[in-house]
């Protein structure tokens, strides 16, 4: 258990941007794509740095993900999108299963609820074809009854898609993050960038570092690093969504991932299982002007339940876990906005939707291939060193009912958090990992400690000691 846990790259997290010779790849943002770009740098015998603003990896929109992996069947035929959707699928199925990334092949179905909706499905289908996936097909509202008895009255049929699948987006980012820091790579985090001056001479807030090569997958504020840089090719506007967990006692009452029809707004809500045992509803779709306005409002949560209601109207009667908000990088095309300016050896990673979960390992490929064509000598690859996370997934062994572990290391059957049956060994293995948490936020993306029906009231004392017994 503790062997995907040794402390090699925690003091990589602290440290002053380094001076000296400059590194050959910086990539600004450690969310989920920021991760995989430095994962796949990492290959390479390059001085490569991941750089954030933020305390921990993953801190932006990519903690906040409906955490599903997509097989691109929907998204538009013959765009980039589409087409690193349906390759990063492949990539982060395999890798998933390599690293113990949770991982459920559920299944989705999009529910019609209208004619009109009825009538779109056969051209969804079309569109999955064209996206190169042939498996959807058209189902009667008496086989949708018989996948989901607990649907809501009305449903007159469905798209099925078995292929996608439900993930643990936490999970994913921190096995970049790892393997990445492990393979050499910086991690310098707390190191927001306050300007580029010439020759890609960054100045941060803890100092100022010099790089060949620049990768700029910044998120919501990637349109504002791409503007420092001369370029104005796209404009983020925040979009939030709003979203409401409800506990595991109502995880019985849905089977499939349950898709509404597209609109052009966005996939629009979903009723979800996930990783970790719950039942997710939402996102509402809120185009915001504050790229931090991350904050719940009464009116996004009681729209999320009026659809919930309809979708599966038992869900309403049970208990909430939590309710958050994420903000997307929408921009003004429906596609990701990937370019490279050759001539300034910069490469724009922006616009970056849900999608890029799943398509994170594709776009790393691609990101590093637009490097190379840019100049950049990666030099012979490599094989990475081997991560294993630990398991925060429902429908996989956990430490608390694994006696030979019990028996090993009496701290994995020490339940600190009750609702979410976490151990005091995944805590102080999470406390000392290669990225470990700076917060006790961070902790609890890491372990699930206090994620539980309780929100932390009976063990927040108890971890919080921990997380302070450790710094």
């Amino acid at each position: 258990m503790t062997g995907a846990h040794a402390v090699t790259g925690a003091a990589a997290l602290t440290r002053a941007a380094p001076p000296g010779a400059p590194y050959d790849v910086v990539v600004v943002g450690a969310g989920v794509v920021g991760s995989a770009i430095a994962r796949e740098l990492a290959r390479f015998p390059l001085r490569t740095a991941l750089m954030d603003a933020a305390d921990d990896v993953g801190e932006g929109t990519s903690k906040a993900n409906t955490a599903i992996l997509h097989t691109g069947f929907d998204a538009v035929p013959g765009s980039l999108e589409a087409r690193l959707v349906r390759e990063g699928h492949r990539l982060l199925t395999g890798y998933a299963a390599q690293t113990g990334i949770p991982v459920e092949p559920l299944g989705a179905l999009l529910v019609a609820w209208d004619e009109d909706q009825l009538a779109a499905l056969p051209g969804l289908a079309r569109k999955a074809v064209a996206n190169g996936y042939g498996a959807a097909r058209l189902i009667g509202s008496e086989e949708l009854r018989a996948r989901e008895p607990h649907l809501g009255p009305g449903a007159l049929g469905a798209l099925h898609v078995p292929d996608e699948s439900v993930i643990c987006p936490w999970t994913t980012v921190l096995a970049y993050a790892t393997q990445a820091v492990r393979a050499g790579v910086d991690l310098l985090l707390g190191h927001r960038v306050l300007d580029v001056r010439p020759g890609h001479e960054l100045v941060t807030t803890r100092g100022v570092l010099r790089t060949r090569f620049l990768v700029n997958a910044a998120g919501l504020h990637a349109d504002e690093l791409d503007r420092r840089l001369g370029h104005r090719d796209f404009t983020v506007s925040p979009r939030r969504g709003e979203l409401i967990v409800f506990d595991a006692c109502a995880r019985g009452l849905v089977r499939h991932i349950l898709l509404p029809v597209p609109t052009a707004r966005g996939k629009g809500v979903l009723v979800s299982p996930t990783v970790h045992g719950k039942v997710l509803l939402g996102p509402t779709a809120e185009d915001v002007d504050d790229k931090a306005a991350t904050g719940s409002t009464a009116e996004g949560l009681a729209f999320l339940r009026e659809r919930g209601r309809r979708i599966l109207p038992a869900l309403l009667d049970e208990e909430v876990t939590a309710v958050y908000a994420g903000l997307r990088a929408a921009t003004e095309e429906d596609d990701y906005r990937i370019a490279c300016h050759p001539g300034q050896r910069y490469v724009t990673v922006g616009g970056i939707r849900s999608t890029g979960l799943t398509a994170s390992l594709a776009i790393a490929a691609h990101v590093v291939g637009l490097l190379t064509r840019a100049g950049l000598e990666p030099g012979p690859a490599r094989e990475l060193p081997a991560v294993r996370m630990p398991n925060v997934g429902e429908a996989f062994p956990r430490p608390y009912a694994d006696a030979e572990a019990i028996a090993a290391d009496p701290a994995y059957g020490e339940i600190v958090c009750h609702c979410e049956r976490v151990t005091r060994g995944e805590i102080r293995d999470a406390l000392a990992s290669t990225v470990p948490p700076a917060t006790p936020a961070g902790l609890r993306r890491r372990t699930r400690a206090g994620a539980g029906r309780c929100q932390g009231t009976f063990c927040g004392a108890a971890v919080r000691e921990l997380f302070e017994g450790a710094r």
